[in-house]
């Protein structure tokens, strides 16, 4: 037990730190609520719902899915480089099969367009997209204000 006791005291040490954190953020935050700071703020661009029947990309979440595999292979090489004098020719050997094998993963989801973005999800087509939707807005406000002039017409 006396050789576990610095990882507890390690483990407590940091359970102590991300309550007295949250408490502390609770305590000493600023409590005047705007709508501003309540509405959804997504990289500089306005969140809206898209139209019925178009589809969210999810390229962006399986590129971070691929980035997190191979950042996860990646953290392997770090116990091979502390160990690869230990491990003498039998491990120089396993290594190059290791990264062989992620050079012909990455090479295979390159190759199958894993890596490109495509049409769509780039910043001009945002840009295209929220013009679009503006576009739309104007007309439909526009189509509003023509029914409302008729309505004081009729009226």
């Amino acid at each position: 037990m006396g050789e576990y006791l610095p990882i507890l005291i390690l483990a407590a040490i940091a359970t102590a730190f991300g309550i007295g954190s949250l408490v502390g953020s609770s305590l000493l935050a600023p409590k005047k609520p705007t709508p501003a700071k309540y509405y959804p703020y997504e990289c500089g661009i306005i969140p809206e719902r898209l139209p019925q029947g178009e589809r969210f990309p999810v390229k962006f979440y399986i590129v971070a899915m691929i980035f997190i595999i191979f950042d996860i292979e990646t953290i392997f090489l770090f116990p091979w480089a502390v160990t690869f004098r230990q491990l003498g020719m039998f491990g120089l050997i396993e290594m190059t099969v290791f990264i062989a094998l992620v050079f012909v993963a990455y090479a295979y989801v390159w190759k199958k367009g894993g890596l490109d973005w495509g049409e769509g999800v780039g910043a001009e087509a945002v840009l295209r997209r929220q013009a679009a939707n503006e576009a739309r807005a104007a007309a439909a406000a526009a189509a509003a204000s023509g029914a409302d002039e008729e309505v004081a017409r009729a009226g």
